[in-house]
């Protein structure tokens, strides 16, 4: 989206050629296998943990923390993986989406008229809001080392995001 968004701001003329279907594809591609690398890997991480007790998860969904916290054995890799795998993620798109707004925002600035401004950066607007609240959330969820004692603030957290981005 941050692409998406800087293309249709610093080349607005050229958007389909710089836009193409071909490069959508790639770029949702893309991130399909990359999610589909890192969630095999952490769900490799859960199924070499060894579980006990109940086996009721104290969560409202099946959410990574909550599986961690009913295992009996260390989990420390397990968090460790999680926490090295969010932040490379967390940090590689953040540098991406803050270097496509610091292009963004130079861009619009030189707009000679106040409702060309406005208009652009109302594209932008609600997409930098999301991407703010988003990520806020998810390192609240996933790049901070969690103990059990921590579990009501991510519940909390969980059921907010759901609620407010369905997938």
């Amino acid at each position: 989206m941050a692409y998406d968004r800087f293309v249709a701001v610093y080349n607005s003329l050229l958007y389909t050629v710089a836009m193409s279907r071909k490069l959508c594809a790639l770029l949702v591609a893309g991130n399909y296998i990359w999610g589909g690398i890192c969630s095999s890997t952490l769900t490799y991480f859960l199924l070499a943990l060894s579980y006990c007790g109940s086996g009721i998860i104290n969560h409202f969904c099946c959410e990574y923390s909550a599986i961690i916290s009913a295992s009996c054995s260390d989990s420390s890799i397990s968090q460790l993986a999680c926490l090295v795998i969010c932040m490379f993620n967390k940090v590689c798109s953040l540098l991406i989406i803050l270097t496509s707004y610091v292009v963004i925002v130079i861009t619009v600035i030189k707009i000679p008229s106040k409702g060309g401004r406005r208009k652009a950066f109302s594209t932008c607007g609600s997409h930098l809001a999301a991407i703010c609240f988003c990520h806020g959330v998810i390192l609240l969820l996933y790049c901070v080392l969690k103990s059990k004692s921590s579990l009501i603030p991510v519940k909390f957290a969980t059921v907010f995001t759901a609620w407010s981005f369905p997938c």
